[in-house]
């Protein structure tokens, strides 16, 4: 990613110094929501025949659902010709799943509508409300704070400290976005790029932005994300993030393997320590299965990035994501190998924190800040491992990374964490 955003950058300048060339490549900019404007498009379409007639192969869509607790959620779906990842504008600008082919990378949920925010009680069931609308492939955990429900104590409007109950995971995946622009290179690669902003901000409490770009070219068996986070306050903000990927049939399935280099492997708790020596494997749906969480530090590679992977069991298929520990330093494993029925998911989690409540978290030092007007930005690239070769390079170079730290030390015991 970073030698992608050298060469972006020379490209860049190279532009500015032509002022005809600069008009030429100028990207296509389509705006399909702004509150600013206050403009909402119901349906939209874009083809590569209409705006690169030399790449014609891609298509981005929107579409407005209707019916049950989905009434007006929006779907944006941007197929690259390969791959079709559909986004959620209406959701943090979450994904609800990438397709290639026949394979559907995400997983089934009791949860089958895609909930607006309107009818999400994230107070209910003791702050576990955040359940009641989570079916996607990838929600954003955040950003006053994300983790286990429970209290924590913060400065009151009057000064004086007082206490909060804080809900799972936070509120941003139940914030519709403010503004959400489709952007097309006109001239090879021909990037498609979706941009969105969503606000958690609060008179008395937090100010913060979310500006994500979701980038992807015709043909390519991934995306990038680039997010930024900002303080727009004029005091130290605390801020988590947490990127929850969950995938789970056909990729997940009995004998199916975790991949990920890291310096230790922590039980999140005495139930998940039971099983932290088959932390890597995963069983087939079971009755009343326990979900256990793990706890990885992550080791980065020359370029400062680490990189984790799911296969299946054969080994022909899998998805792979890579992250930068300098920006996002504490990897997560949820593993839910439940009955289908009750969804058969597994989660693999790149954080600035592990999703302990904030007050433990803040305790032992993982809770970041923002200083005033300051930002902060992260870098994710996804790939769909379509074939066991994809898998296999994937698992060298996860092998060839943990083999230049040294073994993963695998301890037997949770965090103190009180």
């Amino acid at each position: 990613m970073l030698m992608l955003t050298v060469r972006r950058l020379l490209l860049g300048l190279a532009i500015v110094c032509c002022g005809e060339l600069a008009r030429a490549q100028d990207p296509q900019r389509y705006v399909l929501t702004s509150a600013s404007m206050n403009r909402q498009l119901q349906e939209f379409e874009l083809t590569g025949q209409k705006v690169t007639p030399a790449k014609p192969g891609w298509s981005v869509r929107l579409k407005t659902l209707a019916g049950g607790r989905q009434e007006g959620s929006q779907l944006l779906v941007v197929d690259n010709g390969r791959i079709r990842v559909t986004l959620i504008p209406t959701r943090g600008m979450g994904i609800l799943a990438i397709e290639e082919g026949p394979l559907r990378v995400g997983w089934q949920s009791p949860v089958t509508e895609v909930v607006h925010p309107r009818f999400m009680n994230l107070q209910s069931r003791g702050g576990l409300g955040w359940l009641e609308g989570f079916n996607e492939w990838m929600c954003r955990c955040g950003l006053e704070s994300n983790g286990h429900p429970g209290t924590d104590k913060f400065i009151n409007n009057v000064g004086e400290e007082a206490t909060m109950e804080l809900t799972l995971h936070g509120k941003i995946a139940n914030i519709p976005a403010s503004e959400v622009e489709v952007l097309v290179d006109p001239a090879p690669p021909y990037a498609i790029r979706v941009r969105g902003t969503v606000f958690e901000k609060s008179f008395y409490g937090p100010k913060l932005k979310l500006e994500t770009e979701f980038r992807t070219t015709p043909g390519s068996s991934g995306f990038e994300l680039l997010d930024t986070v900002s303080n727009l306050g004029a005091e130290i903000q605390e801020f988590e993030l947490l990127y929850h990927a969950n995938f789970g049939s056909p990729l997940l399935e009995e004998g199916a393997r975790f991949h990920a280099a890291a310096k230790s492997v922590t039980p999140f708790n005495a139930h998940a320590a039971k099983a932290v020596e088959q932390y890597a494997v995963y069983a087939a749906p079971t009755t009343s299965f326990t979900e256990e969480v793990y706890c990885l530090v992550p080791v980065a590679n020359q370029e400062g990035v680490s990189l984790a992977a799911l296969s299946n069991r054969a080994g022909d298929r899998g998805f792979a994501i890579s992250f930068r520990p300098e920006e996002l330093p504490n990897l997560t494993l949820w593993k839910n190998t439940a009955a289908a029925e009750d969804g058969y998911v597994t989660g693999i989690e790149p954080g600035t924190n592990y999703p302990n409540n904030r007050r433990i978290e803040r305790k032992l030092g993982r809770v970041p800040q923002l200083a005033p007007r300051a930002r902060q930005q992260f870098h994710l690239g996804f790939t769909v491992l379509s074939d066991a070769k994809a898998v296999s390079e994937a698992k060298a170079r996860i092998d060839a990374l943990q083999a230049s730290h040294g073994p993963v030390q695998i301890a037997k015991e949770p965090e103190a964490k009180e």
